[in-house]
């Protein structure tokens, strides 16, 4: 077309190449501002979907390095809480080992303390329900002197309405234990009866008419104290004894004294432990609950044999933890138990007519026994003094911190020790994992029962469960420790593939700045020389116009 404006060859190449220059300065200066030399799919599609896809996976582990940092925070308190833990711990047991050396030291004053609240109760004669404890039911509280002499009894009648306060008030206010026995009720509701005399003996016992069962003695927690024993005529009556301390001793031997010395050489019926020298009966001890003779019928005596012969039977053929031995100064044979053990029962079983005075415990097993029948006794080891029972409360003040540490020991609503499990994930899809979990460290999960410190057995069990309890937490802490190490570990490995993965997408979009640069000037250099030869290019037509 006429209007249509003309370039020559020249001109027009040389104008198309500065055009492409001018693009890859343009791109060039993209990629320099931008720092990448794949900006959009259209760039490099594979590139940069490639590296999209590599850094949307780096980005989700990066997330998942928050949970797992909190994770390693959640197992550092739970690991802080059993470090603090085993440190109470160790105080409890330090404080039921100075209960146990105290108990050691001084047998103190004997106690029959019961094991149910009964504070709030209205009618002893409706205790579950009724007819456990009936209208008219009677029990006797007994007080023995440490020498053995004469003891003191008062009979208790519980009656409909009675509460705890009345039984109380029954044995305070009789002028004949005055002095000798005390009753209360404790704070946490339990009846307490214990002697206001130094190493005597309190017996809890009932028979004939009218008699408080077995089941009435445990509906007033007393069970521990009291056991069912068959009487000579073939009965049972329920009764028992506490004393402080863990020896257990004989009625004053009636054998002849020489130089001020009782004989153990004396025969039994000369001593007035068997009524008559045909007198043939069987001795079975039992520990805790456990009968402990060698062999049934092993440690059997008559009236011919001597109170010797009896210690050597009880050491020889009885069970392990007792030493029996005869004390010449007071004539009474006594039977040591070791720490460990709670409770004895001292067993008679006739094997011909006999009559036993050995007066074990208060004198429960002395009756006339028909043969083939059973008179027995039982012993509890139960005694008081104020520094025992101040170590018994500081002891359940411990455990109670045991609980409240538990209760604190939460990270984000996470508690390890509470019995929380914690799940750890390691990887964008939540396939692979790690579960830590968590214990229940209350006192009560680590079985650590209340303490009652009334004798040397029921501190070693408070000692044995504390040690059981320690191992366990030492445990654990071993155990979270490993856990710990791996969630650590995990943690390295995710940060390292995050830093790969963004490190293999760099490679794949990010620009060499050094090599943007020098494309850069190059192409400023040929764009001045391009627009050099464009110039020189124009100034040929130029040189026509200089013909006109």
């Amino acid at each position: 077309m006429s209007g249509d404006i003309v370039l020559s060859s020249a001109l027009r190449n040389n104008l198309l190449s500065l055009q492409s220059t001018q693009r890859n300065i343009d791109t060039a200066q993209l990629r320099l501002s931008t720092g990448l030399k794949v900006n959009s799919a259209l760039d490099n599609p594979q590139n940069f979907f490639t590296a999209k896809s590599l850094n949307n996976r780096a980005s989700d582990l990066t997330r998942l390095l928050d949970g797992i940092s909190q994770s390693i925070r959640t197992i550092e308190q739970a690991n802080t809480g059993a470090e603090s833990l085993s440190q109470l711990l160790d105080q409890a047991d330090s404080i039921a080992q100075e209960a146990q050396s105290e108990i050691r030291s001084s047998e103190g004053f004997s106690r029959a303390r019961g094991n149910v609240d009964l504070s709030d109760l209205t009618d002893l004669t409706n205790i579950g329900g009724g007819g456990i404890i009936a209208d008219g039911d009677q029990f006797d509280v007994t007080f023995t002197p440490p020498d053995g002499s004469a003891a003191t009894s008062l009979n208790i009648t519980i009656n409909t309405n009675d509460t705890v306060d009345n039984i109380v008030a029954d044995i305070n206010s009789d002028p004949a234990l005055d002095g000798l026995v005390q009753a209360r009720v404790t704070s946490a509701g339990q009846l307490e009866i214990a002697s206001e005399v130094e190493n005597a003996s309190i017996r809890l016992s009932s028979t004939g008419a009218g008699a408080l069962t077995s089941a009435g003695f445990s509906a007033l927690g007393l069970d521990s104290i009291v056991g069912s024993e068959d009487d000579a005529a073939g009965g049972i009556r329920s009764g028992g004894t506490a004393i402080a301390g863990n020896t257990i001793r004989s009625a004053t031997s009636a054998a002849p004294e020489v130089g001020g010395q009782f004989e153990a050489s004396a025969d039994l019926v000369t001593a007035g432990f068997l009524g008559a020298a045909g007198d043939d009966i069987e001795i079975d001890l039992t520990v805790d609950g456990i009968t402990t003779s060698a062999t049934p019928g092993a440690i059997s005596i008559t009236g011919a044999d001597t109170i010797q012969d009896v210690v050597d039977a009880i050491n020889n053929n009885g069970p392990a933890g007792l030493e029996a031995s005869f004390n010449t100064d007071t004539g009474q044979i006594e039977i040591e138990a070791s720490e460990t053990i709670g409770q004895i029962e001292v067993q008679f079983t006739a094997n011909a007519a006999s009559t036993t005075s050995f007066g074990f415990g208060a004198g429960g097993a002395d009756a006339a026994i028909g043969a083939g029948d059973i008179a027995s006794e039982f012993v509890t080891f139960d005694g008081v003094n104020p520094d025992v029972d101040q170590y018994e409360e500081d002891f359940n003040n411990v455990r109670e911190q045991i609980n409240q540490l538990v209760e604190d020991s939460n990270y984000r609503g996470v508690n390890l020790l509470g019995g929380d499990d914690l799940e750890t994930f390691f990887n964008e899809d939540r396939s692979n994992s790690l579960t830590t979990e968590g214990v229940d460290f209350t006192a009560l999960g680590l079985g650590i029962d209340e303490g009652d410190f009334t004798n040397a057995a029921n501190v070693q069990l408070s000692i044995d469960s504390i040690r059981e309890a320690t191992v366990d937490v030492r445990q654990f802490g071993q155990s979270i420790a490993n856990d710990l190490s791996i969630v650590q570990f995990r943690r390295d490995f995710t940060e390292q593939t995050v830093n790969t993965l963004q490190s293999g997408a760099d490679d794949l979009v990010v620009a060499d700045q050094n090599e943007e640069g020098a494309n850069l000037l190059a192409l400023q250099t040929r764009q001045a020389l391009g627009t050099t030869s464009l110039s020189l290019a124009a100034q040929s037509q130029q040189s026509v116009l200089r013909l006109f």
